[in-house]
C-alpha cells in the first residue's frame, strides 16, 4: 500500500504585503498553504491616493491574489473574512461573502490582517468623512472630489459654490499630505480650463493635524521642507488642532488654546489614525496576548505569540519595538515568518535569529516633481526626492503590467496635468435608481 503523507498545513490570514511575502517565502516548501482574505486582490496601498485622484486605475494598484500567486502550486486562496481562532483545536473560523461559515485547520498560523481606519471613538464620522485604507475608499474619495467641482458648477449661490469648493482633510501624515497636494493639482492643472461658471483654481484645501508639524515621522528638517511646497500649492495648514464634530456641512476643531472653530466644507476626508480589526481582539482573548492602545498584538522577538510558537503575527498588526506601520515592515516581517515556518518544516534545528527590521526609508509625494524621502542619514526633497520616490514605487509595484502602466500614467500627468481615471458614479444614477426615482415622483393632478 502506498504511504500518503499529509503536508504541514499553514494558514495565512490577510493578503496584503505581509501575507503575500509570507506566502512567497513558502514557495516550493513541503507545506499546504491556505491564504484567507476578505478581498480577492492584493492592494498596493501606498498608491491608493493616486487612484482616488484619478492618476492610476484600480487595475494598476490592485492585482488578483490568484494571479499574483499562480505559480505557487502549494497555495490555495479563499475569499472569506476570518472571525475567530480556535487555539486548542488549531482552526480558523471564517465567514464567506454570502454568510456561510467555513473552518480551516492549521499547524502554523500567520496573521497578517493589517489595520483599519480609526476615528478615535467617533465612528459616526465615517459616514461623512471616508478614510483611505481600501479600494472602495479610494473610489469613494474620487467620487466626492470630482462631484464637488460638478456641484459647484451648477450652484446658483456664490456661498454655496465656495462651500463645495472647500476640501478639509484630517491628518497630516503621508496620506493626508499627498491627497492635499493632489486636490490642489487637480484644481490648478487638470480642471483649470474645463468649467464655465467656476474657476477650479479658487478651491480651498484645509489640512488639519494634531501635532505641530506635518509628516512628523520624517523629522523636523523634512517636515519643514514638505510644508513649504504645500504652502506654495495653497494648502492651508491648521496644526495643533483636534476634530470634535463633523458632518456633511463641515467640521469643528479645537485649537491649542481650546477654542472651538467651525469650518464649512462639503468634502471632508479622513487620513488620521489606525486601529486593529476585530480579529485582533479575538486572538488576544484566546491566546492571552497583550494589545497596545491601537489594538496591535505584542509579539516575541521571533514574531510568535507568548506560549504559542505555532502562531505568528506580522505586518501592521504586530507590536514590536515600536516599529511603524509601513509597507516595508510588513514585507520584511511576512517574509521572515514564512522562512521561519519553512526552516522548521525542513528540520533545521537552529533557532531562528530575532526579527530585525532593516529601515529602507520613507517617502511622501507632495506634487509634480516634489517629494520628500528619508532613508537613514539620507534626506532628499524636491525633484531629487521625487525621482527617488518614483524609483521606489516602481520597484515594489506588483507585476510588469502594473509598473509599465504606472510609468505611462505618471508621464502623462507630469507632462500635461491630464488624468485619465476620472470616471465616477453617483448613488441612484443607474437604471434601478432612475426607476425608483420615477416611481417615487408625485402624480400630476
Amino acid at each position: 500500500m502506498e504511504d500518503h503523507v499529509t503536508p504541514r498545513r499553514v494558514v495565512i490570514v490577510g493578503g496584503g504585503f505581509a501575507g503575500l511575502f509570507a506566502a512567497r517565502a513558502l514557495h516550493r516548501a513541503p507545506v499546504a498553504v491556505t491564504l484567507i482574505d476578505r478581498r480577492a486582490h492584493h492592494l498596493f496601498q501606498p498608491l491608493l491616493y493616486q487612484c482616488a485622484a484619478g492618476i492610476l486605475s484600480e487595475g494598476q494598484i490592485a492585482q488578483p491574489l490568484r494571479a499574483v500567486l499562480r505559480r505557487h502550486a502549494n497555495v490555495r486562496c479563499l475569499l472569506a473574512d476570518a472571525t475567530d481562532v480556535d487555539v486548542t483545536g488549531r482552526a480558523v473560523h471564517a465567514q464567506r461573502p454570502e454568510g456561510s461559515s467555513i473552518v480551516v485547520p492549521y499547524d502554523d498560523l500567520i496573521v497578517a490582517v493589517g489595520m483599519r481606519q480609526s476615528y478615535f471613538g467617533h465612528d459616526e464620522f465615517a459616514a461623512h468623512a471616508p478614510g483611505m485604507k481600501t479600494l472602495d475608499d479610494a473610489l469613494e474619495i474620487r467620487r466626492r472630489i470630482y462631484r464637488a467641482f460638478e456641484m459647484a458648477e451648477s450652484a446658483t449661490d456664490a456661498g454655496d459654490r465656495r462651500h463645495w469648493l472647500t476640501f478639509a482633510l484630517v491628518g497630516g501624515g503621508p496620506t493626508g499630505v499627498e491627497l492635499a497636494g493632489q486636490i490642489r493639482e487637480i484644481a490648478a492643472n487638470t480642471l483649470d480650463r474645463e468649467f464655465r461658471t467656476i474657476d477650479p483654481r479658487e478651491v480651498r484645501v484645509l489640512l488639519f493635524e494634531g501635532s505641530d508639524k506635518v509628516l512628523a515621522p520624517f523629522g523636523d528638517r523634512l517636515a519643514r521642507r514638505a510644508a513649504r511646497p504645500l504652502d506654495d500649492l495653497g494648502v492651508e495648514l491648521h496644526l495643533g488642532t483636534r476634530v470634535t464634530d463633523l458632518n456633511d456641512q463641515g467640521l469643528t476643531v479645537k485649537d491649542r488654546d481650546g477654542a472651538a472653530v467651525r469650518h464649512r466644507a462639503r468634502t471632508v476626508l479622513w487620513t488620521a489614525g489606525v486601529e486593529a480589526p476585530p480579529i485582533a481582539a479575538v486572538l488576544a482573548r484566546t491566546t492571552g496576548a497583550q494589545q497596545d492602545r491601537a489594538g496591535r498584538i505584542a509579539v516575541e522577538a521571533d514574531l510568535t505569540l507568548p506560549g504559542h510558537p505555532e502562531i505568528r503575527v506580522v505586518g501592521d498588526m504586530m507590536s514590536l519595538n515600536r516599529l511603524p506601520g509601513l509597507a516595508e515592515v510588513a514585507m520584511q516581517s511576512g517574509a521572515y515568518a514564512g522562512r521561519a515556518v519553512r526552516h522548521a518544516v525542513e528540520g533545521r534545528t537552529k533557532k531562528p535569529k530575532p526579527f530585525k527590521y532593516v529601515d529602507l526609508g520613507s517617502a511622501a509625494y507632495i506634487s509634480r516633481g516634489r517629494a520628500v524621502v528619508k532613508a537613514g542619514p539620507l534626506h532628499l526633497s524636491g525633484f531629487t526626492g521625487w525621482l527617488t520616490w518614483l524609483f521606489i514605487h516602481i520597484a515594489f509595484l506588483t507585476g510588469f503590467r502594473s509598473r509599465l502602466g504606472a510609468v505611462l500614467s505618471w508621464s502623462i500627468v507630469f507632462a500635461s496635468g491630464a488624468r485619465r481615471e476620472r470616471a465616477f458614479t453617483l448613488p441612484g444614477a443607474g437604471p434601478v435608481g432612475r426607476r425608483h426615482a420615477v416611481t417615487a415622483a408625485p402624480r400630476e393632478p
